[in-house]
């Protein structure tokens, strides 16, 4: 019997339709299945799409609705769009108080993970792919788990258990795509220290896999920033920055280029070589 690889999505700041990753996951499973050439490739990977901004869109409603109650205010749709987008980055901020959005945000992460666990194994090796804000969740995700297990709350404790994949032992992927995570690096002292890929624990469950860290950005995408220049622990731990060029004529050269990762085949096939290769590490 195989192991099969278990890949997360994560998307990025906004409310996004639930479906957000589809069309990637399609891409990426024709890409594998080809490149791999077995039969049944398509059952040797599983996917899960974190839809985590869905623990802020009831608030999210609600604060337009009160800030519109008593007040005359242009550009509604320009405002919506400000709230859903920034109001997720704010709202996911660690405070002191309980019931932590942090907390909420984690667990909802830490479910999926569950699931990928059921349909892949405990030992299966993990891919995160995340776009934008959702690269910052699975890094403050991951820092927790390897780093500072006291900063991990209460709900997200009552999900994970005890197995190698839900303590990030099994992490072996990690594509960060249109990043913001040099803007929260300024949190730190130099610019802090960034997550272990793969994780330190991967070689003694898959000893063969060799694991990467890939952020991809676009020069015109004025959210995303390359990562290793950060710092020397940063050049250490990203195993390369990819400059793409996301979008189609009238987007790739704007702004815009920032929610157009997720097709581009830049992005699609550095993936997909290495989830095959991870495959082949674990299974050959």
């Amino acid at each position: 019997m195989t192991q099969k690889i278990a890949v997360a999505f994560l998307h990025g700041a906004g409310t996004p339709d639930k479906d957000f990753a589809a069309e990637m996951i399609r891409k990426i499973k024709e890409g594998f299945s080809k490149k791999l050439g077995i039969e049944n490739a398509n059952q040797e990977i599983v996917f899960e799409a974190v839809f985590w901004s869905s623990v802020f869109e009831k608030e999210e409603r609600e604060l337009l609705k009160r800030l519109q109650k008593n007040a005359d205010l242009d550009y509604l749709l320009l405002r919506r769009f400000v709230v859903e987008f920034l109001a997720d980055a704010v709202a996911y901020q660690p405070t002191k108080q309980g019931s932590q959005n942090y907390d909420r945000v984690n667990a909802f992460l830490a479910e999926s993970i569950r699931r990928l666990k059921q349909k892949a194994g405990q030992y299966a090796p993990l891919c995160i792919v995340s776009h934008s804000l959702g690269s910052v969740v699975a890094s403050n995700y991951f820092y927790d788990l390897q780093f500072k297990q006291e900063n991990i709350g209460p709900k997200t404790m009552t999900i994970k258990s005890d197995t190698p994949i839900e303590k990030a032992q099994t992490l072996a992927l990690f594509y960060t795509i249109g990043s913001p995570l040099a803007l929260w690096s300024m949190r730190y002292p130099d610019f802090g220290i960034p997550i272990h890929v793969p994780s330190p624990g991967l070689d003694k469950i898959h000893a063969h896999v060799q694991g990467e860290w890939i952020n991809f950005y676009d020069k015109d995408d004025v959210l995303a920033f390359p990562l290793k220049g950060l710092n020397d622990y940063y050049q250490a731990a990203v195993t390369k920055d990819v400059k793409v060029n996301a979008g189609g004529w009238m987007t790739s050269w704007t702004p815009l280029s920032h929610n157009k990762y997720n097709t581009d085949v830049e992005v699609i096939n550095p993936i997909v070589e290495g989830l095959v290769r991870t495959w082949k590490e674990v299974n050959e």
